[in-house]
């Protein structure tokens, strides 16, 4: 029972971190129907400002994770302008080859210039060093912290999407873009903050990364970008709380399989739940099947 519990706890907090990309992705597709696999890079992008804040200019956790959203959300919206805003009306086989361009373009952009050794985050010290234990499981100091973190972001995202006025702009373009631009809705800066929200949460899980696991490389985005992106067609692609489900969904199932069936599945267990889930319910748990004009 231990084990499992222990289990359990590792789930939620990988969980956690897969929720935060997941729903960048998300958010993109609900307003735009864009599959932005550039943003698994922008995640990427978020642990390397987070490692040199906090190694080179030494400053703390939240003051790193402040500056990594910030830099992570002005490049989202810089992608968005000069990237896709021009193919905002091409086909989606022309935007779709212009993200996986944009994400090689991050990748090896940053191998050039920080080079394509693994960087190590400082060691922790102090509280975030702490440990409990509770009977044979262990919580660590680091694993609280990213949940909460991430628990907090979730709640602000949530507040934004439901009780703002840009998160009102944000659901009337997600329903029909043309009838909200009719009705005065800036569909361009309505488009660039989601763009620069997304963007934010996934900076903030590339920091959270590098302090749960303490290493990063300019391609550590891609497998994680990947089962994130399954996690937000498992919850139902379009959906935010379909995100945060299938983000902790992802990560138990991984964490169970790599505890009790063996590390070298976990990834085919996670992209063979994605083949289940296209070929069962394509639309995700909580999404709807609707009907396309061709």
């Amino acid at each position: 029972m231990d084990k499992l519990l222990q289990q359990i706890v590792n789930g939620i907090t990988l969980g956690s971190i897969y929720a935060l990309i997941a729903l960048g992705y998300t958010m993109v597709y609900g307003i735009i129907k864009l599959i932005n696999f550039a943003h698994c890079d922008i995640y990427m992008i978020g642990a390397y400002v987070g490692y040199f804040c906090m190694t080179y200019f030494k400053l703390g956790l939240v003051p790193s994770l402040l500056i990594a959203m910030l830099v992570c959300s002005l490049l989202g919206v810089l992608i968005e302008r000069i990237a896709y805003r021009p193919l905002r009306n091409a086909a989606r086989i022309s935007v779709l080859i212009t993200a996986i361009g944009v994400s090689l373009f991050l990748e090896y952009g940053t191998m050039f210039f920080v080079k394509a050794n693994v960087r190590t985050y400082p060691e922790v010290t102090g509280m975030m060093a702490q440990r409990f234990n509770v009977g044979e499981m262990v919580i660590s100091m680091q694993q609280i912290i990213l949940v909460g973190i991430t628990i907090l972001l979730m709640a602000l995202l949530q507040f934004i999407v439901k009780r703002t006025r840009l998160g009102k702009a944000m659901r009337a373009v997600s329903m029909d873009r043309d009838a909200a631009q009719l009705m005065g809705i800036d569909v361009n800066s309505t488009v660039s903050f989601t763009f620069a929200l997304g963007s934010a949460l996934a900076g903030a899980a590339g920091i959270l990364v590098g302090l749960y696991y303490n290493t990063i490389n300019p391609l550590m985005g891609v497998v994680p970008g990947l089962k994130a992106f399954i996690a937000a067609v498992f919850g139902g692609i379009g959906i935010i709380p379909g995100a945060m489900i299938g983000g902790y969904f992802i990560g138990a199932v991984e964490v169970m399989v790599s505890g009790y069936g063996g590390s070298m599945f976990r990834d085919a267990v996670v992209f063979g739940i994605l083949i289940l889930i296209l070929i069962i319910k394509p639309s995700g748990l909580l999404g709807k099947n609707t009907r396309e004009k061709v």
